[in-house]
């Protein structure tokens, strides 16, 4: 009767201390989940940010150079020399702020945006590999002998690999 209680007994605590890794396991695998799904958000904001500055930018350059073609033509076109040196120094200025901040601080804009998407798009792989392992090592826990059993009678299934289509592999902006 003793061995019969103690076999229970140990039966017991086996079955709860693999219920409860099958548990730990279940719960890294939807946080390492959660945390793609945050770096995805933080994409998909980010993004447009992108697409928005290179149309700013570009919309800018477009304004710019009419501008400049409008000075240059009243220039062309006007023979005193007062007018034609208050545009000429006028249309100077224009270069240098081309030339200068304007084109900078859009540039570095731009490029910081860019290098937060390069980062954002590394940390989105590595979420994805820690999401891959850690399915891995559930999937196995809860499929080999003896935890599959303890799994099958609490109900624990197995999860799928992260893998993306093939179609979204391949990230499209429109900067039109």
């Amino acid at each position: 009767m003793e061995i019969v209680a103690i076999i229970l007994i140990v039966l017991a605590i086996f079955i709860i201390l693999e219920y409860n890794i099958c548990v730990r396991l279940r719960n890294k695998v939807k946080q390492a989940e959660s945390s793609i799904d945050v770096y995805l958000n933080q994409r998909f904001d980010l993004i447009p940010n992108l697409v928005e500055c290179v149309k700013g930018y570009k919309i800018y350059e477009e304004r710019l150079l009419t501008k400049l073609v409008e000075k240059r033509n009243i220039y062309k076109d006007n023979p005193n020399l007062k007018e034609a040196t208050d545009l000429n120094s006028e249309m100077l200025s224009l270069v240098g702020v081309a030339e200068g901040y304007p084109s900078i601080k859009a540039n570095e804009q731009f490029l910081k945006l860019q290098e937060a998407l390069t980062r954002m798009e590394s940390q989105l792989q590595a979420a994805r590999r820690i999401y891959n392992g850690d399915v891995t090592v559930y999937n196995t826990k809860i499929t080999t002998f003896p935890t599959n059993i303890i799994a099958k009678i609490f109900n624990f299934r197995e999860e799928d690999l992260f893998e993306i289509e093939e179609y979204k592999k391949e990230l499209k902006i429109d900067l039109k």
